[in-house]
């Protein structure tokens, strides 16, 4: 079955998961680099760099005709985590000036977001928000 999906699903999926990716990546950089304002300026940064890659990301994965399952979910995971990766240690690099630091922070990334990404989408794929087709099929289901 295909779906009519809004763009407004995928801005509130962009902005729900930057919040929780920010966090994330202040937190493993502060720990990594010992400076929470070392943190604060690579999760900032990330803000803008990783809602434009994220939002291009899930309308590029309307178009994948890979059906709603938990292939998909794992499949689309390890994709945004491939283009979110190289973005951290680029940035991480810039900012803390070192790019064995860059790396560090990337690859701690790779677990903790892989991981959180994952419940993120499986979240995301139980709420119907800017789903209007499968809304109705459910309901239709309900009422037959």
């Amino acid at each position: 079955m295909t779906q009519e999906v809004s763009y407004k699903r995928h801005l509130a999926k962009t902005i729900t998961w930057r919040m929780v990716g920010t966090l994330d990546t202040i937190i493993l950089s502060w720990i990594i680099t010992g400076n929470p304002f070392t943190g604060l300026k690579i999760g900032l940064a990330e803000v803008v760099t990783k809602m434009a890659l994220y939002y291009f990301h899930e309308r590029i994965w309307v178009k994948v005709g890979i059906g709603d399952s938990r292939r998909r979910h794992l499949i689309k995971t390890v994709t945004w985590r491939v283009l979110g990766t190289l973005d951290t240690i680029i940035l991480s690099w810039i900012i803390s000036g070192d790019p064995f630091t860059g790396l560090k922070i990337g690859l701690a990334e790779v677990v903790t977001k892989m991981i959180l990404y994952y419940f993120h989408e499986r979240s995301w794929y139980k709420i119907n928000y800017g789903l209007d087709k499968r809304k109705r099929v459910k309901k239709w289901r309900r009422t037959s």
